[in-house]
């Protein structure tokens, strides 16, 4: 059933990153191939993957999206150390898969509206969660607390928890890079579209 579960959990996380990100890169048109966002992504993701921190990967990552990506330190120094601590969407889908497997092994039975407040109770603790490795682990417990079940069931998924942190980690920090990305191409592009307006209403003037 651990395995099940993990699996479920990592299957979730590489759909997350290996679907979902470079779909919303795409969504708004970022142009960079989908190897080369990878490639120079890798080494803050095999670092994020060992030290399942997010601020410990940061200075790498800071690093990475600056020089490999080629987006400004302005967007990077504001973006990132917020996404660092606010945007973990890992760590989230891992806390729902997580609440709502821990009701079914203990034959708790959970109706949809239960269901969706796990859902957006996991989204609002992972806002809080510290960057370090096991934060997930206690805001696990804050989650199933909210919906009635017993916060020392996290025993049960403690075995598995390292490899998901893991992995979720490096989830997190790819999120964090795709924000940045996106938001640093929206500004230039609105910078582009008001220069543009600014010329023409100048020649207009003339």
């Amino acid at each position: 059933q651990l395995l099940g579960y993990s699996l479920v959990v990592i299957t979730g996380l590489g759909l997350l990153m290996f679907g979902f990100y470079p779909s919303l890169l795409r969504l708004f048109g970022v142009p960079i191939s989908y190897r080369t966002f990878f490639n120079k992504m890798s080494p803050a993701q095999f670092l994020a993957f060992s030290t399942s921190s997010s601020a410990a990967t940061l200075p790498l990552t800071i690093n990475r999206v600056t020089k490999g990506l080629g987006v400004s330190e302005k967007s990077t120094d504001f973006v990132l150390p917020i996404g660092a601590t606010v945007n973990m969407d890992g760590t989230s889908l891992y806390q729902a898969v997580a609440v709502i497997f821990l009701a079914q092994y203990h034959d708790v039975d959970l109706d949809i509206m239960q269901q969706l407040g796990i859902v957006l109770t996991a989204t609002l603790a992972s806002i809080g969660a510290a960057a370090v490795p096991g934060a997930g682990l206690i805001m696990l417990m804050i989650v199933l607390e909210s919906v009635g079940l017993n916060p020392m069931w996290v025993a049960i998924v403690l075995p598995m928890d390292r490899i998901l942190d893991m992995c979720r980690t490096a989830v997190n920090v790819l999120g964090d890079v795709v924000s940045c990305t996106t938001v640093q191409y929206l500004t230039n592009q609105a910078d582009q579209e008001t220069i543009a307006e600014q010329k023409a209403q100048a020649q207009e003037e003339q």
